[in-house]
């Protein structure tokens, strides 16, 4: 029909005019012209060999593998590669296309979302593949007992979900939903789940997850390393894969390494192929040792930005909260974290997300030290005789909640603070333990990063239904939270602009975060290992091999 024509285009413009969990973005691009060359270096290599290993190092070890019971990006990286989703991005014009799906279509009304399956599709376990298995996935994933919280936002606003026979699945939703499309082509978070492996392994799944993916777990060892070993059985790969067959190396390692400097020295060594997320001054020294290639993307989403929970007694004060918005010189973070690679933000997306409003430039808070020590003495904070702000006896102090990735910009953050008198103890936690602290709530600043490619972002950060989920600064506005739902629920491009305008402006006002950048992101690989391509913020591997 013609109206399913037209509504595709109208949901493609929400996604396409941008560059995930989360969290991880799914989309491919195009990659810069000096990555080209490197995806290019497979041809010049020689065929391709079977066998061998590649190993990538993270400083982040995931807290389970079951995608509905986490808000980790890492655990939907590690996911892509046992998994698949309905849709995937084109890796050249972003346009939406089938995977685990043939085809699909919509409705006159929106509200119904029809896919017609691949067949000959298998489960690592031999289950097969059917509309039924993506149903009782997403059924449990909306289930309240499954205790799923991040991620079963993806799912907003279905209604219902029927597999009337084994190649036929229906998606009905209670209303237009402008990200529903992109959100089923996240690989990890939204694959079809073995309801036989579930039911075998119970609370155990996560730790012996099952897909139809490339590479089947093989091994967890706690603090170490999660090992796949390829599906031979693998013959439906992405289109824009080379390979169709299986992968070629015979194992596909993540190690876990958590200090960053040593994850370096494993890099030097040989100890990992592949290291994820440098930092820009670590890029550029490899870019210019011809060992090593490097690979850089421009995150969609946030760098870093503090979160401050609104429900602390001192940070309730929204004049605290601005105050220390203009306590942070960004630019100077920028220049020593990021060695200038970045760019300051000043408001909750980034400037190539869709909907994004340049006015947050003007009008977002900028460094300005006097003006913030002026708000703190109007809510009643004077220095005492040691230069710390004090009121009724107690000085203005508050505890960061951080994990190693951050330790330099949070030194420089509590030496800006400091030198306004505003205490900052620094407490350190594992990836892990950090995400399910600050999700109860039981923090008072933490750092945030994230890469999402839709406005629908802001959903899960701040609409009021979303505590205990990703709203961690505990925001509860009513005029925020219809706006939200409004903008999920608008189909029309230039509507949803407005909409998430508006929203912006709250955000600000209300001084929810403190964004500090946006940065951009590199991965480094040793060129032994050939074929890689990359995606909007991560590597592809299925036309990877090492050569012998």
């Amino acid at each position: 029909m013609m109206f399913e024509k037209r509504m595709g285009r109208m949901l493609l413009t929400v996604i396409a005019i941008v560059s995930m969990l989360f969290v991880s973005a799914c989309s491919s691009n195009e990659a810069t012209s000096k990555n080209k060359d490197k995806q290019n270096s497979a041809k010049e290599a020689g065929t391709p060999q079977n066998g061998g290993t590649i190993s990538i190092g993270y400083t982040q070890e995931p807290d389970t593998m079951d995608v509905h019971k986490t808000s980790m990006s890492i655990v939907d990286d590690i996911g892509t590669q046992i998994g698949g989703s309905l849709l995937v991005f084109d890796p050249k014009t972003l346009e939406l296309k089938p995977h685990l799906a043939e085809s699909y279509s919509i409705s006159e009304d929106g509200k119904k979302i029809t896919f017609k399956l691949r067949e000959g599709i298998k489960f690592h376990d031999g289950t097969p593949f059917t509309a039924k298995a993506y149903k009782e996935t997403f059924d449990r994933l909306l289930d309240p007992k499954t205790g799923a919280t991040v991620v079963k936002n993806l799912l907003a606003g279905v209604k219902s979900i029927k597999a009337p026979d084994d190649a036929t699945l229906i998606i009905e939703l209670a209303a237009p939903t402008a990200p529903v499309l992109s959100n089923l082509a996240i690989e990890g978070f939204m694959q079809p789940l073995s309801k036989k492996a579930i039911d075998t392994h119970g609370d155990k799944y996560g730790r012996n997850p099952v897909g139809v993916g490339p590479w089947k777990f093989k091994e967890w060892k706690n603090g170490q390393s999660i090992t796949l070993a390829k599906n031979e059985d693998y013959k439906w790969s992405k289109y824009y894969f080379s390979n169709k067959g299986s992968a070629y190396p015979d194992e596909l390692v993540y190690k876990f390494i958590k200090d960053y400097q040593t994850m370096l020295s494993a890099l030097d060594s040989g100890s990992i192929d592949i290291a994820a997320n440098l930092l820009p001054k670590d890029a550029k020294r490899y870019s210019a040792n011809p060992q090593f290639n490097v690979f850089e993307f421009d995150r969609q989403g946030m760098g870093l930005t503090i979160e401050m929970n609104t429900e602390n007694e001192i940070l309730k004060d929204i004049k605290v909260r601005k105050a220390l918005n203009m306590l942070i010189n960004k630019d100077s973070i920028i220049k020593a974290v990021l060695q200038g690679e970045g760019n300051p933000a000043y408001g909750p997306i980034s400037s190539n997300i869709f909907g994004y409003d340049k006015n947050i430039e003007k009008y977002g808070y900028q460094y300005n030290k006097d003006e913030a020590v002026k708000l703190l003495k109007s809510s009643g904070w004077k220095k005492n005789s040691k230069g710390m702000l004090e009121k009724d006896g107690k000085e203005l102090s508050f505890e960061l909640s951080s994990s190693g990735q951050w330790n330099q910009p949070a030194q420089i953050v509590q030496a800006m603070f400091k030198e306004a008198g505003i205490g900052i103890k620094i407490q350190s936690f594992e990836a892990g333990a950090l995400s399910e602290k600050v999700s109860k709530g039981d923090y008072e600043l933490t750092f945030l990063g994230y890469s999402y490619p839709d406005p629908d972002i802001l959903f899960m950060l701040f609409h009021s239904s979303q505590l205990g989920g990703f709203n961690h600064s505990r925001a509860k506005n009513k005029e925020l939270d219809a706006l939200l739902e409004k903008g999920r629920a608008t189909l029309d491009s230039e509507e949803r602009k407005k909409i998430y305008a508006e929203a912006q402006k709250i955000i600000v006002e209300e001084a929810y975060w403190a964004p500090i950048y946006v940065e951009k992101m590199f991965f480094v690989s040793n060129k032994r290992v050939h074929g890689l391509k990359q995606s909007q913020t991560t590597l592809l591997f299925h036309d990877s091999w090492v050569k012998k």
